[in-house]
């Protein structure tokens, strides 16, 4: 069943936003500040192709202080509206039956798309 929501997904938006994160983590790749950024973008961007059987959860063993001060700075320029583009998503998506499944994806992704360091994508 994982698959089928995997492969109905990237049909209906899920590779094209996969495709957004990709080319945003190439553009912030570009200046050495911005890498930290990139490889968190390129995180999301995995979990936009394959969401359904994957779990985000928390590192244990995160730089706290380091992790605390690269989430504050993400959610300030971009992070907030990210995440808020994937929770109005969410809300459309949970009009309908068929979509709950893919606005619950979207919830997935605004959690993670808020705060992404210190996060980690794991499979179920």
């Amino acid at each position: 069943m994982k698959i089928l929501g995997n492969i109905i997904w990237l049909l209906f938006g899920g590779l094209a936003t996969a495709i957004e994160y990709f080319v945003s983590s190439l553009a912030l790749m570009i200046t050495i500040i911005g890498i930290p950024f990139a490889l968190q973008t390129i995180k999301i961007g995995a979990l936009c192709l394959w969401p359904f059987g994957s779990k985000v959860v928390k590192k244990e063993n995160s730089v706290g202080c380091l992790s605390a001060l690269m989430n504050f700075i993400w959610f300030f320029v971009g992070g907030i509206w990210i995440a808020l583009t994937h929770v109005g998503f969410g809300l459309l998506l949970y009009i309908t039956i068929i979509g709950i499944p893919f606005g619950k994806q979207h919830f997935k992704m605004a959690h993670i798309a808020l705060l992404p360091f210190g996060r980690e994508i794991i499979d179920n």
